[in-house]
């Protein structure tokens, strides 16, 4: 991915990625050494915009731009988002640390590992796999502790600058498959049905912590610091 020599632009619909990604990367390392704009960007400057792209994909679906008559407004946005990943990649390139050849191999080998029901360990696929999504759980966290054996606690790795909300419900989710009790509190919330009555009452609970001069984002984190701070044995 170093060189720059030109490759041609592949057919729109074509079926083969090879020179279409190709060529991408080429389009960023070009734009690296001959965008003065471009070649400013570092990886603190780029976070603004990584995070911009994200939203703009999670706004595409949640609008529905899905079907066949909307799907070039999500083709768009993933896009952006890949160039994304490709300034980064590039990034880490011109310093010789990886390039995005490592970023694409390492994540094959890593999801070829982690899914043991669809790949051999050479990469060719089972004879049979499962419908069993615990046993797929499982052996996704076994192929994770395999890769990181001195992560003990299974709160390890989950990122600090998650929004609040995902941060609670990725804590919960890892407490849930370490077998880590998350204690429940009933009596703390009115009974519910469905995504817009939780919504309507985690509405009603940011315009409470507001009259109460609150900032519910920061009162959340504090929950999940507790919770976690008890260790991964010891909820209760």
């Amino acid at each position: 991915m170093g060189s720059t020599t030109h490759v041609a632009n592949p057919q729109p619909g074509s079926s083969d990625l090879g020179p279409a990604f190709v060529r991408l990367a080429q389009v960023v390392a070009q734009l690296r050494e001959r965008c003065p704009w471009t070649r400013a960007l570092t990886h603190e400057s780029l976070l603004e915009y990584l995070l911009e792209e994200s939203y703009e994909v999670i706004e595409a679906v949640e609008a529905g731009h899905t079907g066949a008559e909307d799907s070039r407004e999500l083709s768009g946005e993933l896009g952006d988002l890949l160039f994304q990943v490709l300034l980064h990649a590039r990034l880490q390139e011109e310093t010789g640390n990886f390039s995005i050849n490592d970023v694409v191999s390492g994540l094959t080998g890593k999801m070829i590992r982690r899914n043991p029901h669809v790949f051999r360990p050479d990469g060719s696929l089972t004879e049979d796999t499962t419908e069993d999504t615990a046993e797929i759980e499982r052996a996704w966290d076994a192929a994770k502790k395999t890769e990181n054996p001195r992560r003990s606690n299974p709160f390890e790795g989950i990122p600090a600058s998650l929004p609040a909300l995902a941060l609670a419900a990725k804590t919960q989710e890892r407490a849930r498959r370490a077998g880590v009790p998350v204690p429940a509190k009933p009596e703390t919330l009115p009974a519910f049905e469905g995504r817009d009555e939780l919504g309507d009452l985690l509405f009603e609970a940011v315009r409470q912590a507001a009259e109460r001069g609150i900032d519910p984002e920061a009162a959340l984190r504090g929950a999940v610091r507790r919770f976690t701070a008890q260790g991964p044995g010891t909820a209760d």
